[in-house]
Parts: C-alpha cells; sequence; structure tokens
C-alpha cells in the first residue's frame, strides 16, 4: 500500500520546501506564542514548519483529524510515545559514536544504535498491528512497515546486527596487571580466581558488612589504557573485530527515510496533544471541528482564546467560554462595548479557531463548524512608529487598502479598533467605507469598535458586546454575548455607581 506522510494527506499538501516564514497575523493573534510552547522540548525534531503549513482541503484536514483520534486512545498512543522513547535512544547512540574518539568504540555504538532501531521499529509494527487503527494515515503507515520489515534489505541489516553481536560476545580475554604493565593474552580456561577468593572468605562472613567497593566511574568515553586492551584483544581474536567494522561500512545508512520522517511528522499530534492536555485537565474541551470550504455557516460553543487559556491553566485561574455563530447572510461580528472588556480576546479567538481548524488540529470548544479560508488577515492597533514618516491613520488606511487588495471572498478580516487616532465622524465614515467593502467581498470578518452604529449596516453584521458584571459597572465578565449595543446602559452604570444620575444630581444640588 502506498504511503506519503503521517501528516499530509497528499503530495499537493505537503510536507513544506525551505524556509516557511510565520503567516503575518501569527503576533496579532498570539499563535507565535502558542506554537513557541508547543514545540519546546521538540527541537530535535523542527516542528515548526509544520505548525506554520495550513492545509488546503476538506480531505487534508479529515486526514489528521482521524489519525488525532487514533492518538486519543491511550493504548495506542503509549505505543507511539515508546517508539519516540527508542529513536531518541537510537539518535542518542548515533550521536555519541560521533563524538567518540576511538575508532572500536565508535563502531560499537553504531552497531547499537542499529540493534536499538530494529527493535524499536518491530515493536511498533506488532502493536500497532493488534491496534484496530482507524485512520487511514496509521493504516497505510502499518501496512508500509510491515512491507519494509519483510524486505530482504531490513532482514540483512538484522541478521548483520545479530551476527556481529553474538561475535562480540563471545570475545574473551586475559589481564595480568604488573605495576605498570598490563598484559593481554587468550583466554585459556583459566580459573576465576576472584570467585575462588570470596568463596573461601564465604565461611567466615558474620552478618552485615560494611560495603568498601570503590565506585568506578561510567565514562562514555574510554581511557588510552582501556583502547590500548582492546586493541590488543583485537590482534588476538581479529575476526569479530572485523565483521564489526564491515558491519559500519556496509550499514553506514541503516535509518530508512520513511522510518526517520514519520518519526518527525508524528511528533506534530503528540506535541499538540500534549499542549492542550493541561486545558482539558482543568476541564475545557476541544473538538474537532467540520470544516468546509464552501459554507459560510460557521459556530463554535463554549470557546476560548487558546494562548490566554494555557497561561490561566498554569497559573490554575479560571477561563471565561464564550459562543459564536453566524448564520444564513450573517458575515461580520461587531464587537463593542466596555474596553479591557474582552473584545480582543474575542477577535483572536474567531482568528485561532479558523487557524488551528485548517492545521487539523482540534480546537476550543465543545463543537465547531468553521469555514475552510484561502488567506487570514487580522490589522490589529499598533503604537506609531516615530521612525517611520508616515502618522497612525495613513498606516491605518495604507495596511487596510493592501489587505482589501489581497482579499477574496474566501478570506477572513480581523479589524481591532481601527481609525482611533482620528475623530469620531472621521473614524465612522472610514470604518463604514471598510466593513461596506467586506460586505461587498462577502468575506468573513470580525470588527471590534467603539463604533456601534457598525452593527446596524445590514443583516451581513450580527452585534457582540462584551458585558459588565450586574450592579457593578467596574467590573468585566469577559464573556461577549451576541445582542444589539447598548452604550448608554453602559453609561447609565456608571453615572449609578458614582452618583451621577440626574435623581442623585438633583436631590444634591437641592440639598
Amino acid at each position: 500500500m502506498a504511503f506519503h506522510s503521517i501528516l499530509f494527506e497528499s503530495p499537493e499538501d505537503g510536507p513544506p520546501r525551505g524556509t516557511v516564514v510565520a503567516p503575518e497575523f501569527f503576533g496579532d493573534l498570539n499563535l507565535d506564542q502558542v506554537v513557541g510552547d508547543i514545540v519546546r522540548g521538540y527541537d530535535e525534531y523542527d516542528l515548526v514548519p509544520f505548525f506554520r503549513t495550513e492545509l488546503k482541503s476538506e480531505r487534508a484536514v479529515t486526514y489528521r483529524h482521524d489519525v488525532m483520534r487514533d492518538l486519543d486512545r491511550s493504548e495506542i498512543s503509549a505505543e507511539i510515545q515508546s517508539f519516540t522513547l527508542a529513536m531518541r535512544k537510537m539518535r542518542a547512540s548515533l550521536e555519541q559514536a560521533e563524538q567518540l574518539h576511538y575508532p572500536k568504540q565508535k563502531q560499537w555504538w553504531f552497531l547499537e544504535a542499529a540493534s536499538q532501531y530494529c527493535l524499536a521499529t518491530r515493536a511498533l509494527c506488532s502493536a500497532l498491528d493488534q491496534a484496530a487503527l482507524k485512520s487511514r494515515g496509521l493504516v497505510e503507515f502499518v501496512e508500509w512497515l510491515r512491507g519494509y520489515l519483510g524486505s530482504a534489505s531490513f532482514d540483512t541489516l538484522q541478521r548483520d546486527v545479530e551476527a556481529a553481536r553474538t561475535a562480540l560476545d563471545a570475545v574473551r580475554y586475559c589481564l595480568r596487571v604488573n605495576g605498570s604493565v598490563v598484559t593481554v593474552f587468550n583466554d585459556s580456561g583459566e580459573t576465576d580466581f576472584g570467585a575462588h577468593v570470596l568463596g573461601l572468605f564465604e565461611r567466615f562472613r558474620q552478618g552485615d558488612v560494611k560495603d568498601r567497593h570503590v565506585e568506578l566511574k561510567d565514562w562514555p568515553e574510554m581511557n588510552h589504557v582501556e583502547a590500548r586492551v582492546l586493541d590488543c584483544a583485537a590482534e588476538l581474536d581479529p575476526q569479530p573485530f572485523a565483521r564489526l567494522s564491515d558491519f559500519v561500512a556496509k550499514h553506514a545508512d541503516f535509518l530508512d527515510p520513511t522510518v526517520a520522517t514519520f518519526d518527525r511528522e508524528i511528533q506534530f499530534y503528540v506535541a499538540y496533544r500534549g499542549y492542550i492536555q493541561p486545558c482539558r485537565e482543568a476541564g475545557l474541551a476541544f473538538a474537532y471541528p467540520s470544516v468546509s470550504s464552501v459554507n459560510k455557516s460557521i459556530r463554535c460553543d463554549d470557546t476560548f482564546d487558546l494562548a490566554l487559556a494555557s497561561k490561566l491553566c498554569a497559573q490554575g485561574s479560571p477561563v471565561i467560554c464564550n459562543d459564536l455563530y453566524l448564520e444564513g447572510p450573517e458575515r461580520i461580528f461587531v464587537v463593542s462595548g466596555p474596553n479591557n472588556g474582552g473584545k480582543t480576546t474575542f477577535a483572536r479567538t474567531f482568528g485561532q479557531l479558523h487557524y488551528l481548524g485548517r492545521l487539523g488540529c482540534p480546537v476550543p470548544g465543545t463543537r465547531a463548524s468553521l469555514f475552510l479560508y484561502d488567506r487570514l488577515f487580522a490589522h490589529f492597533e499598533r503604537e506609531e512608529n516615530t521612525a517611520d514618516l508616515r502618522g497612525k491613520l495613513q498606516d491605518d488606511l495604507m495596511r487596510m487598502r493592501d489587505i482589501l487588495a489581497r482579499a477574496t471572498p474566501r478570506s477572513i478580516i480581523l479589524m481591532n479598533e481601527i481609525f482611533s487616532s482620528t475623530t469620531l465622524a472621521d473614524a465612522m465614515f472610514l470604518c463604514r467605507s471598510m466593513v461596506g467593502r467586506i460586505i461587498d467581498l462577502d468575506a468573513l470578518g470580525v470588527c471590534v469598535t467603539f463604533i456601534e452604529e457598525l452593527a446596524r449596516l445590514g443583516p451581513q453584521t450580527v452585534s457582540m458586546v462584551s458585558e459588565i458584571a450586574p450592579g457593578d459597572p467596574s467590573a468585566r465578565t469577559l464573556r461577549v454575548r451576541r445582542r444589539p449595543a447598548d452604550g448608554r446602559a453602559y453609561a447609565v452604570s456608571i453615572a449609578e455607581q458614582y452618583g451621577l444620575t440626574y435623581e442623585r444630581l438633583k436631590e444634591r444640588l437641592a440639598s
């Protein structure tokens, strides 16, 4: 059976070639933090390019979902973990061989790496063969692995490993130490006088005695005396060491590229699962989203900002979840409400959901239906660059012009507090124009703004409001609800808190 990749359903999807730069929106959506935390501890696998490469089709997304569902079964994830550890030991042995100085010791470590490789691949195939796999990716890999283990090349490797180890295990020699002179000679069945002496004194032993053994340091590098002893032993019995040398020359490239690629790519799933596990243990849900490149009706229940949730769970703090959906002609969330109420977090969450969905990963939430976009754009408010001769308003306009020039009806556009540097009248005119362009384009989007009128531009816009705690307008619930915006209610709450309502002012003036 053909096998291409455990990550990419077809060669058209990947793997990526060359340097893969981070998408422009990574910093705005805090996805740079998410990916950095996911790959921490996995440096040897170079996983960052995989987390920067978006999938192009529903089939490719489903392919990854099915693999991840298989890994959700503890018995399968445990076998993958065992394989991963064995392959790490194999690479450590190869690195040890490279670092050592004495040739025969280098060759032994190379043989040890090959032996570990054979054991790891056989164990993985045996375990997955009995696992009742459901995903096409793992089923095809096991079918390929079964064929590889039955091939002449692997059979030769395995037989040569066993022959070389057996030959080395049979090497016997004797040492005679006389002052600074060490003599190495053949073992002719000499008596083990050490055991004989211990046997004589065993009869005089009375109870436990103090252990006077000297601890020997197990350094990986042999010293010059040990190396010379080994050379002498090889001169006395050259055949096993010649077999070892021939093995290294014959199997210099014993690691199969497909096995090596699988070992690297499977870490994408392992690393992501490890990253979201603390959130799961805190009671947060993750769902496998249904994705469509045609249907723009989207939904996600009990969702949250993954970057923020990861930090809060590490601190033991609660995470606020929100619901969102667009249906029918609806295309754009217009998010308003008080500052520090979760509006920007909502916009980030929307972007993260769709990006993670396009990676084929479980997304935050109890259930999710997402749009498979072609490009995602984010325009978040930035501090004015004093080295740039452009003003902040001009910079906002030029960035939005660039976004709209590249966007298509299948794009997602996120705008966060743009045009805040100009007057209310100008900001309203510019925002109406930008949102109108997005409506005409029929793209999906989120607009975080203080201009509530944008939510009433047409059936394409949906009002979302960040709420305050009832009776305390200074407290933020961090919940963003789907309801008509009413900034006056927030103003009345503040006025009531500080005794500035018409009635209270009238009472105070009368007194």
